[in-house]
């Protein structure tokens, strides 16, 4: 009898312990959030302006390839800004609430100095959020490190922006990495592909994306 009752009191502690688990150690990204629809209509695609879009990017197999070289054009004649091939998310601009991205993402060795995520728009400056690569390092824009070793594999990246709040959290494989006050208010959307950097940027850039989602409270 006292047996039995000890094995049932261990199997009780096990499911409780299982529970707080489940409930604080393992909560995903996406929990609490509503995942909104994306189609091709909602991928507007930047590309250098004098050349095939065929040329720096494809889609196949449900992954989506985007490349550009250093010396590449902007992607429109009249910009100053440096070379891209990126997705830009459109139709779910922002300017309020609780928005996340989510993608799988692929960056070959050699790719550096490159951002492959962005959150464009801010109350100064273009942008709010840039991760970019650094020799396999994720940095925010060519600062605060974020994430190491990311070369040649698949990782999972979710950017979560509470605008009321004015912050930014950055998880990489569901585990949160990086959070940091916003840009302040603006026209707000999000990006991935490659855009190369200001300085340090590799002759040949390229990120690959697969599952790409958007997330709202």
């Amino acid at each position: 009898m006292k047996a039995s009752y000890c094995y049932s009191l261990v199997l009780i502690l096990l499911a409780v312990s299982a529970k707080e688990h489940s409930l604080f150690g393992a909560a995903d990204p996406t929990d609490g959030f509503t995942q909104l629809p994306l189609t091709d209509d909602n991928i507007d695609l930047q590309k250098p302006y004098n050349i095939p879009l065929s040329q720096r990017y494809n889609y196949s197999d449900g992954i989506r390839s985007l490349w550009v070289y250093n010396n590449d054009k902007p992607f429109k004649q009249s910009s100053g800004t440096r070379p891209r091939t990126e997705i830009r998310i459109k139709g779910y601009d922002y300017s309020s609430g609780v928005w996340q991205f989510e993608g799988y993402a692929y960056v070959p060795e050699g790719t550096s100095g490159v951002t492959i995520v962005q959150i464009h728009g801010a109350a100064e400056g273009a942008t709010t959020l840039q991760l970019r690569i650094y020799d396999g390092n994720m940095r925010y824009y060519k600062y605060n490190l974020v994430a190491t070793d990311l070369y040649d594999k698949w990782f999972r990246v979710n950017v979560i922006h509470d605008v009321k709040e004015g912050k930014i959290t950055v998880f990489i494989d569901g585990e949160q990495k990086f959070v940091v006050n916003d840009q302040g208010p603006g026209d707000l959307y999000f990006k991935c592909g490659v855009y190369a950097a200001p300085e340090n940027s590799s002759n040949f850039m390229e990120s690959r994306w697969k599952d790409i989602k958007l997330f709202k409270k």
